[in-house]
């Protein structure tokens, strides 16, 4: 079966390291190998500027990271094919795999929507409000104060829904969140878990998970440990916990997959890199139908897809 990954963080380790080779280096959870390996056929790559990079200079960062995106993700040499519309990701061959540009956390805007259409004409397709603490466009989920959107974060919300562009909630303050959910058209959560299995503030109570259903907004498992289990280490079984509950709560055809592969630095026994993932089907289909399993994998990110 193919799988649909909505968030891992290749980019920043290439970032802080441009020598490591996507090609098969085994620093990597996420590398073209391993995609192979696991049945990847669309994966997202978030554009993530460490806490530690000077404002200043982190749009820059979020530049480059681009361009080691085109130079060493998405080549002809790779067979991998930048997914900018619809019809890039339906037309995908059968040997090639797809890659969607996203960004995580407005803070290398600095408060210019230029910025935003600069890295939209360049291929970014989805934009994370914040990562974890405030920035221009609202408040993250550590910042205490529980601010919401900005103005300029509305700005960023109406410029995503004229693009039929991904708004990403993870990472956002509750009141962020609400607000953002409301006023987005294309809202998703890439890569958070439920709250009422593992009491973590970056997982959503069902009161929000329920919204984005009702949405039909999609919902992509986090493989980090820290927000699969309260205490102890995780396994797979972990993972399908999340997924059943999120179907208890009405999201099967809302649930996804947003690993956070190469942003994680403990990961669940069996699901140590993207390699694995064929095992992870294996156990959903012990449990599934194949249209479900199916629809966590893949579809239900697939038709998620509206871009222009």
């Amino acid at each position: 079966m193919k799988i649909f990954d909505a968030h891992c963080d290749v980019l920043a380790k290439l970032l802080e390291d441009p020598t490591i080779s996507f090609q098969n280096d085994q620093k990597l959870q996420v590398s073209l190998q391993k995609l192979r390996a696991g049945s990847g056929k669309i994966q997202c790559f978030a554009i993530y500027i460490p806490e530690k990079i000077h404002k200043a200079i982190k749009y820059d960062a979020a530049l480059q990271s681009v361009t080691l995106f085109y130079e060493k993700i998405a080549t002809k040499e790779n067979q991998i094919k930048t997914i900018l519309t619809k019809q890039d990701e339906t037309s995908l061959k059968t040997n090639e795999i797809g890659a969607i540009l996203t960004l995580e956390g407005c803070d290398a805007l600095s408060g210019d929507i230029n910025r935003l259409k600069i890295l939209h004409r360049l291929g970014v397709r989805s934009v994370g409000l914040t990562w974890n603490y405030a920035n221009e466009a609202a408040d993250g989920i550590l910042e205490e104060r529980n601010g919401g959107i900005t103005t300029f974060g509305r700005n960023v919300i109406q410029y995503l829904n004229e693009n039929k562009m991904w708004c990403d909630l993870s990472h956002c303050s509750e009141n962020s969140f609400w607000q953002a959910l409301e006023e987005s058209k294309f809202p998703t959560a890439t890569h958070s878990n439920v709250k009422q299995l593992c009491n973590h503030s970056r997982n959503l109570s069902d009161e929000q998970l329920i919204a984005l259903f009702k949405r039909n907004a999609v919902v992509g498992i986090n493989f980090y440990p820290v927000f699969l289990v309260n205490k102890g280490k995780a396994t797979i079984k972990d993972v399908l916990s999340h997924i059943d509950y999120m179907c208890s709560l009405g999201g099967e055809k809302c649930i996804g997959i947003g690993t956070d592969f190469d942003g994680i630095d403990i990961l669940p026994e069996g699901l140590e890199d993207c390699s694995k993932m064929n095992i992870l089907t294996e156990k959903l289909l012990q449990y599934y139908s194949e249209e479900q399993v199916n629809g966590f994998l893949y579809n239900n990110y697939s038709r998620y897809i509206e871009f222009k």
